[in-house]
């Protein structure tokens, strides 16, 4: 198991980047809200600790899991947001549903990165167990909500130099042939 030995909640804060200017879409599923809530917290907390405003942080609620595709959507397409991170908990139970549910929310996610240019954080503890997902969202495993808005901040962060780069490319058309030269350095993080 990924988590046997490892707090989700650690990491270094010199490696984050700075996020004051961004802004953070978190979408939350209603259903296990003992578990999505304890999962947000640990987003927000994150999230307000690595400076970004709380004002840059907007929650949205749905009923369940697999709504958490459609309200990223729908986050990414109205809000004006750097990244959204999309935080539900799927518990084995004793049909296929959690196959399903899973596996589709897994590929919509994924669909949403594949055909948009901003990233949506995977935040979705599929567990065989509730303690294990209480272990997860602020238990002895620390918290994926916290691991979420990390990986959120460092892919906005990303998207934000990729961005810087490619409009560096576009400029290079302005010049004459051989003016200027782009080559490809390592992403910087600002202090």
């Amino acid at each position: 198991m990924a988590t046997v030995n490892k707090n989700l909640s650690d990491y270094d804060k010199n490696t984050v980047p700075n996020a004051k200017d961004f802004r953070f879409g978190i979408v939350v599923s209603e259903w296990n809200d003992n578990i999505t809530e304890g999962l947000y917290n640990g987003a927000l907390t994150a999230l307000l600790e690595n400076e970004v405003p709380p004002h840059h942080i907007i929650r949205w609620n749905v009923p369940g899991s697999f709504e958490l595709i459609y309200g990223s959507k729908k986050m990414l397409q109205t809000q004006n947001v750097d990244a959204v991170i999309a935080i539900g908990c799927v518990i084995q139970g004793q049909t296929k549903h959690f196959d399903f549910v899973c596996e589709g929310v897994t590929q919509g996610i994924k669909d949403l990165n594949v055909q948009t240019d901003i990233p949506v954080i995977f935040c979705v503890l599929t567990d065989d167990t509730m303690q294990q997902s209480i272990d997860r969202s602020g238990g002895i495993h620390g918290n994926k909500g916290t691991e979420a808005a990390i990986a959120a901040i460092k892919m906005a962060y990303i998207r934000q130099q990729a961005s810087l780069t490619h409009r560096a490319v576009d400029d290079q058309h302005l010049l004459s042939p051989g003016a200027l030269r782009i080559e490809n350095l390592p992403l910087q993080i600002e202090e």
